[in-house]
């Protein structure tokens, strides 16, 4: 057996200790360190890297934030989505964490899940909403469970059932106050090869 010390680049890394790096990315948009697009980027590079070496280059960049390369896995830091009296949406290919906490006051937050990358069987969304709208927008297959959500004044209004089968599976919690909760799945029209799906976007069936 060799006695060359391992070097800790090398070494594989856990779910976790990916999940905590793009926790730790989403501060940095917070604190302006990066774009949204960068952080669509960096988050791409994390969920896929395999060592530690890979998964410290998306921060090797960033004063403050820095993965621990310790032997045991990172703990799961939920990624934050701030809307203060203004629009915040994600919609495209996105990256789901499997934890989030959506943090609203008097504003508008979309989440459109239909074309994120989701790498998680289930994905926890924790709503902390006082006067403003909420929105997900869930892929086909996918299920909900809203029954921990606590509602003061507010509105959940959940159009996919109580199927929770499906998956990935959401699992809802928080409160909404003098606020809205809206869960649904996108309608599609077809008129020949063209797909209009509700709410807009058009798309061309190339079949």
């Amino acid at each position: 057996m060799s006695d060359t010390p391992v070097d800790p680049r090398t070494l594989r890394v856990s779910d976790a200790e990916r999940e905590h790096v793009v926790g730790l990315l989403q501060k940095a948009i917070g604190q302006g360190l990066i774009t949204l697009d960068e952080f669509t980027t960096r988050t791409d590079t994390a969920l896929a890297a395999k060592t530690r070496g890979e998964l410290n280059a998306v921060l090797v960049d960033l004063p403050g934030m820095v993965h621990q390369e310790t032997t045991s896995p990172a703990h799961r830091q939920p990624v934050e989505l701030r809307a203060t009296m203004s629009v915040l949406k994600r919609t495209g290919r996105w990256s789901v964490p499997a934890s989030l906490v959506v943090r609203n006051r008097m504003g508008s937050t979309d989440l459109d899940f239909t074309e994120a990358r989701i790498d998680h069987a289930e994905v926890q969304v924790e709503l902390d909403v006082a006067g403003g709208s909420v929105e997900l927008l869930l892929p086909d297959g996918a299920s909900v469970d809203a029954d921990q959500v606590e509602v003061n004044m507010g509105s959940v209004k959940n159009k996919i059932g109580g199927d929770r089968s499906g998956r990935p599976h959401f699992v809802l919690s928080g409160s909404m106050r003098a606020g809205s909760l809206k869960i649904r799945r996108p309608t599609y029209i077809r008129i020949g090869a063209l797909v209009i799906r509700f709410p807009w976007k058009i798309s061309w069936d190339r079949e």
